[in-house]
């Protein structure tokens, strides 16, 4: 798989390696925005609206035709993650505590790419709007342009997303039907007890001894109360409390996550979790508050679209490099939101041997660019034909 030329790919690893330099965090990506906005204003782009979802960019090309009246959307996102980078790389990130450790900057790059090539060429018959988005990482970016008006505004028909995936060999394409991806909702439970000597425990209502069993009674969550035919996680990630080994705490605090796959399982986990969490302090005389966040749904891709871009990755690489029935991920992605405004897919680019996403020393592979270019403009010409 080639670009149009070896300039054209050296020049969008040059971009990808200049947003991996400069990273920037959910909605704070004012530099990112910019040089995305620039280079579609080069590009030619027949509209470029900036600040939709805060942050966020959509450039609109029009085909050589637009007697379809059909709009296609294509999205990539923008912001990096809090952490440090370990890859000792010449682009690597130059601002601690921050790198692109997801691929976003290569997701972003390659969407750039391909929105050259359609502005260059426009052999379809419709329009085409990129969309670059913000906060990913956590942030809802995708939910803030939706409630900006994203879908009504630009007409989007279909959505689509790319994301990288380390471990599955570059040039090789991977999606599903129907749910690939988790919800992710989150809680956090305070327990107040009564502070005491820890030599005189029997003067105290324990937070942490009240805490550690409510560390473990959401554990029947998942098997005493979901079908077993279905998927569901309920982790609790962290438990504090105290700072002195000889002293028992007034208060302690759990924080956690729940995942599934049916949405109609959420409502679920969330009366659970609360039931469970008051009933067991209540047990140990200690008092629970609990703040249960609903954050991403379940990414659930349509049929007929998905089927539409397992066909495009077939065009371009073969039947052999493209699986079409990928295992659903317990791992949550915003891009949800924009499926249940719009009928889409998600499909995910291989990465190679590489460390994983969220890892210090991962970094996105740049012989994946021409394949995700020509996937992209591909959509757009093969799903809006002259």
């Amino acid at each position: 798989m080639t670009m149009k030329s070896e300039e054209d790919y050296s020049e969008v690893v040059e971009w990808r390696r200049d947003l991996h330099v400069h990273p920037e965090l959910l909605y704070d990506v004012h530099r990112t925005a910019s040089f995305v906005a620039t280079k579609l204003e080069e590009f030619g782009c027949d509209e470029i609206a900036t600040g939709i979802g805060r942050t966020g960019v959509v450039g609109v090309i029009n085909g050589q035709r637009r007697t379809s009246g059909k709009v296609i959307g294509l999205r990539a996102d923008m912001d990096a993650l809090p952490m440090e980078e370990m890859t000792g790389l010449p682009w690597a990130s130059r601002t601690q505590g921050r790198m692109h450790a997801c691929g976003h900057d290569g997701h972003t790059a390659m969407l750039l790419g391909a929105a050259r090539e359609l502005a260059g060429t426009r052999r379809f018959d419709g329009t085409a709007a990129v969309i670059f988005q913000p906060a990913e990482e956590g942030g809802a970016g995708a939910k803030a342009m939706i409630d900006d008006g994203l879908i009504s505004r630009f007409g989007i028909d279909e959505v689509y997303a790319m994301h990288t995936e380390p471990g599955l060999p570059v040039g090789h394409f991977a999606t599903a039907s129907g749910p690939i991806g988790a919800s992710a909702d989150g809680f956090r439970i305070r327990i107040e007890g009564k502070g005491a000597h820890g030599a005189s425990p029997h003067a105290s209502i324990d937070p942490l001894v009240a805490g550690a069993n409510i560390v473990l009674a959401p554990q029947t969550i998942v098997s005493r109360n979901i079908d077993p035919m279905k998927c569901a996680v309920v982790t609790v990630g962290a438990l504090n409390g105290g700072k002195a080994g000889n002293v028992i705490p007034q208060f302690a605090e759990l924080t956690g996550t729940t995942r599934t796959f049916d949405p109609s399982l959420r409502g679920l986990i969330e009366t659970r979790v609360i039931t469970i969490a008051e009933k067991v302090a209540e047990a140990y005389e200690a008092k629970a508050s609990i703040r249960y966040r609903r954050m991403y749904p379940p990414t659930v891709n349509h049929v007929r679209e998905t089927l539409f871009a397992i066909n495009v990755a077939t065009a371009l690489v073969g039947e052999a490099h493209v699986d079409g029935e990928l295992t659903p991920l317990m791992g949550s992605e915003d891009f949800a939101f924009m499926l249940e405004e719009a009928p889409g897919n998600i499909m995910l680019i291989g990465n190679g041997e590489t460390a994983s996403v969220h890892d210090p020393r991962y970094d996105f592979n740049d012989a994946a660019i021409p394949y995700g270019v020509a996937y992209f403009r591909s959509l757009i010409e093969d799903g809006m034909p002259l």
